[in-house]
Parts: C-alpha cells; structure tokens; sequence
C-alpha cells in the first residue's frame, strides 16, 4: 500500500501512522462497520471524485441498515474528503470511508459503543490489474455462495460481510484464477467476489438483479446507464450458471476493478474483449476521466484550496465540521 500523508479521523486530520483504533474496538471483533470504495481521478478540471454523492448516501443508508449512527452528514463527508485530497497533494486516488463501532462496550448489543469515521485516500492503480482490463482476466465460479437476504443485508456494504468475498477470493486465487464469481443461494449467477458481473448473449446484455442477493453497485447503474445509451438493450433478470459459459462476452464492474473483460470461467474461454464490452469499456473510461460530457454530472471536482490570510490558520471547529456544499454529482 502506498502511503499518503495523512488520514481524516472523527474531525481531525492526522498522521497516516497515528490514524490507530483500540484492540478492544467493536468494530474490530464483530465485523460492524460500514464502508465505500471510492475513486478520484485526474481531469482537465482538476482531479474530480467519480459519483461521490451516490457513494456517501449509500454509505448513510448502510449504517442505518446496521444501526451505526453517523455523527457527520454526507455534506460534510464530502468537504472532508476534498481536504483530504487536497492536503495530500493528491491528482488521482482511491478513497475509503469508513464508520465503524469503536472502543467502548463488548457484546453483541453495544449502543454505547462509539461509531467512529474516517476518511483514506491513496494512489491504488486497477484492483484486477491494468493488463486484466485489456486482456480479460480468468475466473471460477466459487463453491462459496454469495450471503443470503435471510442472514444479512446483501444491499449494505458492511464491513463483516466481506468475510464471504474472502473465502470465495482466496479459493480462486489458490486455484490459479484471477476473480471469483459467486452464485445466489438459488444457484443462479450473482456477482464477482468485489465487483458486479454482466453478461452478453445474442447481442442482448444482461445482468442479475435486486433479488439475486447483489450489492447495488454504482459502477453497475453507470455501466447500465451508458450502455443503455449506446442502443444496447439492458435487462435485468436471473443468469443461470451455465450461461456464463456459452455467454458471447462477460464482464465485471466496480470501483475498485474499473471495468473488466472476462476472458474465460472456468476452462470455458470467451471473447475477451468483446466488440460490446470494448465500447461500453471505452465510454466508462471516459465518463471516469472528464472525456464525456455528457457524463459531466457524475464527476465532484476537487476546487484548490482558498488562500488564506498570512498568519491565520484553520479552527479547529472548521476542521472538525467542515461547512455543507452543494454536492455536484
């Protein structure tokens, strides 16, 4: 991991080395937190954050899922991250907020526990790696399924949750696989271990829905958006196993991933890129980087920051409760 200057924390901004939780923190032995993965990129507007908005209300809305009260707005989330930003010299960088019960009560039921936000960003290039975008990576459909609506919040990014996309990660990983593809408890095709899947077939492309245990991905509403605009016809519906198999392309989209081809599932070798995912995948990369206007409204561009007086310096209230902008999305 490369390492930035500092990390925001409960209304400061302190050293990335000092950014530490207690061993005791809740957080830390249950697995209740909540968390986004988001990216900012480098654009001729100056670097800009892709979706924030969309990003820290879902953030909102997975904390009351699990009821983490969160002491800061997602107004001043955002000012908190721009500064964030700002303040590591950073052009291009992956974010990672984060609320989570902290130091304070054991037990299942700790209500006065803390929950505890911060803020990270640091240069991170393509999670599936830059050559998996031009080349298709390889994946298995896992033995683990994807966490059932029965037990837990499919639709909320929890940080406990994860446990499920390790098992079915390190399970590709140790089988020489670059991704893993986990199946519904229905047995019907639900998403890659951190990213969204679609799938094309007969020209139509077509991705697992709300039902089938997904995380509502943000990549995903983009990547359904553009390709809608393109022409393409979109549906949304349940994927059989087999289907990744005889399917004329796949691919996987999120945050961290970007957008990726998938060039073979299981032994089964696919068009990687396909002609539809390479134009879906060049339009994505330039919504991403400020290249489409059209997709203007998707970026939150980081403004430099004001000059201040010489001599002055910020209070502390101003660091602690950034003031509430209008969120540009």
């Amino acid at each position: 991991m490369e390492k930035s200057e500092l990390i925001w924390r409960n209304g400061e901004f302190v050293a990335w080395e000092e950014a530490q939780v207690h061993v005791l923190s809740h957080g830390l032995h249950y697995g209740t937190g909540v968390f986004e993965g988001i990216r900012c990129y480098a654009t001729e507007r100056g670097p800009a954050v892709f979706r924030h908005r969309e990003h820290l209300e879902r953030l909102e809305k997975s904390a009351q899922l699990y009821y983490l009260p969160l002491t800061y707005t997602a107004a001043e989330l955002r000012e908190a991250t721009h500064e964030l930003i700002r303040r590591n010299g950073l052009d291009s960088c992956y974010i990672r907020p984060l609320a989570f019960r902290g130091y304070g009560e054991m037990g299942l039921y700790a209500q006065t526990a803390p929950v505890d936000v911060i803020i990270a960003a640091w240069p991170w290039g393509a999670y599936l790696g830059e050559e998996g975008k031009q080349r298709g990576v390889r994946a298995k459909v896992s033995s683990w399924r994807r966490i059932s609506p029965a037990g837990l919040i499919p639709h909320a990014k929890a940080s406990g949750q994860y446990l499920n996309s390790i098992l079915a990660k390190t399970e590709a990983a140790q089988s020489g696989y670059d991704e893993a593809i986990l199946l519904d408890e229905n047995g019907l095709v639900c998403e890659g271990s951190g990213e969204n899947i679609f799938v094309v077939r007969e020209g139509e492309i077509c991705t697992p829905g709300h039902t089938s245990s997904i995380l509502d991905g943000i990549s995903r509403r983009s990547v359904i958006q553009i390709a809608a605009d393109l022409g393409y016809k979109v549906v949304e519906r349940d994927i059989a196993r087999a289907e990744l198999y005889i399917a004329e392309e796949a691919f996987l989209c999120g945050t961290a991933a970007e957008l990726v081809p998938v060039r073979e599932v299981d032994g089964h070798e696919l068009r990687a890129p396909g002609e539809i995912t390479k134009v879906i995948q060049a339009k994505f990369e330039d919504a991403l980087h400020g290249r489409a206007p059209e997709y203007a409204e998707w970026l939150d561009v980081v403004e430099p920051a004001r000059p201040r007086s010489e001599g002055t310096q910020p209070t502390r209230a101003a660091v602690e409760a950034p003031s509430a902008g209008k969120v540009t999305h």
